[in-house]
């Protein structure tokens, strides 16, 4: 399992990991499917994670999730990690993870390096998330 705090946007399917949700926004249609931003962390890191049509209502703030063959990707000028086609999600547990909210993966500022073929960090926009508040 790979902690948050070392994945990197690319463009293959290749992350597996494990976290909990820590909180859901509202609902969105993205052309004819239905999707539902969401918070999720592990005691590395946070990251927005995008749910997908049936996903918005199978999962709720306290559940442990399992992600196979998820994407790390730009998606509207905002860093998501998603299951994307390829990837599944399955709860694996509940409210039992440790967990923190900083650094937010999604709100670092990556830049392709080209001599690395690959994205790197370039700033810290904000170490929390400005989607969802820190929870008291």
């Amino acid at each position: 399992m790979l902690p948050l705090q070392d994945i990197v946007p690319a463009a293959g399917n290749n992350i597996n990991t494990q976290f909990i949700l820590l909180n859901k926004g509202k609902k969105t249609l993205e052309g004819q499917n239905k999707t539902c931003l969401a918070l999720v962390a592990d005691e590395t890191a946070a990251v927005h994670f995008q749910l997908w049509g049936d996903e918005c209502e199978a999962f709720e703030p306290g559940d442990i999730i399992r992600l196979t063959g998820g994407i790390f990707s730009c998606n509207r000028k905002n860093w998501l990690l998603r299951a994307g086609k390829r990837g599944k999600v399955e709860k694996v547990g509940e409210f039992t993870m440790a967990y923190v909210e900083t650094p937010n993966m999604s709100e670092i500022d990556w830049i392709h390096d080209p001599s690395k073929s690959k994205f790197v960090k370039k700033a810290v926009i904000s170490p929390h998330s400005r989607i969802f508040p820190p929870i008291p």
